[in-house]
């Protein structure tokens, strides 16, 4: 035992004189205490527990657009399911339209300060000189049986004060009337909706999203979601049925969420055809509605009504787009059990790119990402054109990118083909695996940012995409300003929040899936994931375990390091030592003993620059009985000799500069212009945070050693990634070489 204390002592020693003068930092330690625990309602595996529940509301709408005062009047019964185990006395309902009334309190804005030489639109952000009407009108709430509801409106949240509480188990309906003014999208910043006005033909897009009071969610994990809207941060929504009646002029064309119900009543006998030749033609678009027609249109401006009546089961959310400039084409998807339409609606404005590119992009967007999850389960997948700004609801996105005068950059074209396979995407994430937006902007934003870049390098392999290289600039930043992405939405900074929640967990991911737990295993994890909490309302924790319970690879250490902290990766080749043995010279006598051999170490005393010097001697000796302990058996010495002789030894020492841990990629390259690749796990840093030394054999010798070489982790300095090191040249010298 005294043998075995001396042994450890002596290997702690060592591992002391590697990191003295370091904190430790617990980068593998469990992360249990940084998420939520697991219960009844949400298991250990990560996926929902034995007693998972959440809430439902279906609704049942009846809403006037009025073209001519811009504005929305509505009325909506909601049927409200408490499937908690909590009796409820209250209920919180979301009036998202109320962030834009002047007197709506300001939580934070994303851009609050005076410039030198700001435009007047941002001053009108600042400043509201001119008050442009908007918010709810709650004309009233009412029970079953027509008695007044209580009601407190707090911004953009309202409490429903129930005349009695509502019981675990039981349901109850209620209605409310309401109207608002619809907001003009370029007068009001970060605006998702609202209209778009065309004064060439005095005409106009509506597209009207976070219309109607929405039941907030209640969970087990926080009781009713109580943010504000602020903007940025987005919406958590319970699901349900809907059965909505919308009127509008009826020269009006109609894009929404939900199945149209009464096609006979608002499409010509043309329209209808063409829409049956679209549900069979799985190879290409077809015009319901063309050109010639929409610019009829647009100049009818009736003002008799129409009313187009949808329903949509099982979803979060509802939107429509309406407008008589509307040019509608649509085709057919095929999945096993049901086909969707997939279909477009923009102006003319948007020709030809849009007729060319926007379906088609649907389409793509559809098939890879039922391959990467779960099939799409909707009837319909619309795809809008706004001016600017795409934003996603169940069933239907707008996506910005619109040619001018008809021709397109090649850049805007991938920039409007990718915003609309992204906000597609979003069908999966939010609206179907439903985190909550505003807490977590990262869990639906980064997610689908993924999968939508696996679709852009599948279907579109031409465009630029996201790689690990990507989100190194972001990385190398100023870290006084960088957050976590386990941040909340609001908390971020406007500047900052794309690279957070979108790119970093995107590559994230991509290091996962590519080089840390490899596809096949990743993409089995990734698809049980969404499987476990398609229709229901994952929080991280349900993720992070999920992925470690399907991969059987403890990734405790990567959330820890890419998600709760602003460290970067910046991994540097410190130093390579190069070692050869060789049979020594031994006189008759000694031969007769065992055979000795000779080490020789390159720069044994200090650090190399290159591999020009040779190797350095350095002498092997016999192990020791007390080396083995009380072990009886002995290693065949001379055999260990033997396989060494001739070999190229190198230690290698890295350091970590940037704080991430990652597993380590070497390539060497040798003397005879091959090369070779070694991959070690992140693992190895485990009893030393900031400086490993790992040994490896060779049969060449070798010329140069780089780390990461394919840039498979986002290192922040490749310049110290090599060995020997790259000379860089001056200023002056880059100077002299360009003159």
């Amino acid at each position: 035992m005294k043998r075995i204390i001396t042994i450890v002592f002596s290997i702690f020693l060592t591992f002391y004189s590697y990191s003295q003068n370091q904190p430790w930092q617990g980068k593998f330690e469990p992360i249990d205490n940084m998420i939520n625990q697991p219960n009844s309602f949400r298991a250990a595996s990560g996926a929902p527990g034995k007693d998972y529940w959440q809430q439902r509301a279906n609704y049942i709408i009846d809403v006037v657009l009025d073209e001519k005062n811009n504005t929305i009047n509505g009325e909506e019964t909601i049927t409200y399911f408490n499937n908690s185990p909590d009796d409820l006395s209250y209920l919180w309902i979301q009036l998202e339209q109320n962030v834009n009334k002047k007197g709506s309190e300001d939580f934070g804005s994303v851009n609050n300060n005076i410039t030198e030489g700001m435009s007047t639109r941002q001053m009108q952000f600042l400043t509201r000189a001119i008050d442009f009407p908007a918010g709810y009108t709650i004309k009233f709430i009412k029970d079953e049986s027509g008695k007044a509801i209580k009601s407190l409106v707090n911004n953009t949240m309202m409490k429903v004060i129930l005349n009695q509480p509502l019981k675990s188990g039981e349901s109850l309906s209620f209605s409310i009337g309401w109207s608002y003014p619809i907001t003009d999208r370029s007068m009001f910043l970060l605006s998702r909706e609202g209209y778009e006005y065309f004064p060439e033909d005095d005409n106009t897009v509506y597209l009207i999203a976070h219309w109607f009071p929405r039941m907030a969610v209640y969970n087990d994990t926080e009781g009713w979601q109580n943010q504000q809207f602020n903007r940025l941060g987005e919406f958590a929504l319970e699901f349900g049925n809907y059965e909505v009646n919308i009127t509008v002029p009826e020269d009006h064309i109609i894009a929404s969420t939900g199945e149209l119900q009464n096609p006979g009543e608002v499409l010509n006998k043309t329209e209808l055809k063409r829409l049956d030749e679209a549900r069979k033609s799985f190879d290409k678009p077809v015009l319901i509605v063309t050109k010639e027609e929409a610019e009829a249109h647009e100049k009818e401006k009736s003002t008799k009504l129409k009313t187009w009546k949808f329903k949509a089961f099982n979803v979060r959310d509802f939107s429509f787009a309406s407008s008589r400039k509307f040019i509608w084409d649509a085709q057919a998807v095929k999945f096993s059990d049901h086909n969707t339409l997939a279909m477009s609606f923009y102006p003319k404005e948007g020709l030809p790119v849009w007729q060319e590119e926007s379906t088609k992009a649907v389409v793509n967007a559809l098939q890879v990402y039922s391959e990467s999850t779960f099939e799409y389960p909707y009837p319909v997948a619309i795809s809008v054109n706004t001016s600017n700004i795409g934003m996603e609801f169940p069933m239907i996105s707008f996506n910005g990118g619109r040619p001018v005068n008809g021709k397109i950059s090649e850049g805007a074209k991938q920039g409007m083909i990718g915003t609309i396979v992204h906000e597609v995407g979003h069908n999966w994430f939010p609206m179907i695996i439903s985190s909550d937006e505003r807490k977590w902007m990262w869990m639906d934003e980064g997610l689908n940012t993924f999968i939508h870049q696996r679709t852009i390098a599948e279907r579109y392999p031409d465009f630029n995409s996201v790689v690990p290289k990507s989100v190194v600039p972001f990385m190398s930043g100023d870290k006084s300003i960088m957050r976590p992405i386990m941040t909340t939405s609001d908390n971020e900074l406007f500047s900052q929040f794309g690279a957070n929640f979108y790119l970093k967990p995107t590559v994230g991911l991509q290091m996962l899936r590519n080089s840390i737990v490899g596809k096949e295993l990743f993409d089995q994890a990734f698809k049980e994931y969404c499987n476990r909490w398609k229709y229901k309302h994952p929080n991280p924790a349900d993720l992070f375990r999920t992925l470690e319970d399907a991969t059987a690879v403890d990734l405790d250490w990567f959330f820890k390091g890419w998600f709760f902290t602003t460290d970067n990766v910046d991994m540097e080749l410190s130093d390579v030592k190069w070692f050869k043995v060789y049979k020594e010279s031994l006189n008759i006598e000694d031969q007769n003993k065992n055979v000795k051999m000779k080490i020789e170490g390159e720069n044994a005393g200090g650090k190399a620059k290159d591999f020009s010097s040779g190797p350095e001697v350095i002498t092997m000796a016999s192990t020791s009985d007390q080396g083995y302990g009380q072990f009886l058996s002995r290693l065949d010495e001379p055999e260990v000799r033997k396989q060494l002789s001739g070999k190229n030894i190198y230690e290698v020492t890295i350091k970590n500069v940037g704080g991430l841990v990652m597993p380590v990629t070497i390539e060497w390259i040798f003397k005879d212009g091959s090369s070779e690749i070694d991959k070690l796990p992140a693992e190895i840093w485990r009893l030393n945070e900031y400086e490993i030394q790992k040994t490896f054999v060779k049969d060449k010798e070798v010329t140069q050693v780089n780390l990461d070489p394919n840039f498979e982790f986002a290192d922040t300095d490749m310049n110290n990634n090599t060995f020997p090191k790259k000379e860089e040249q001056s200023d002056f010298e880059k100077f002299k070489s360009k003159n």
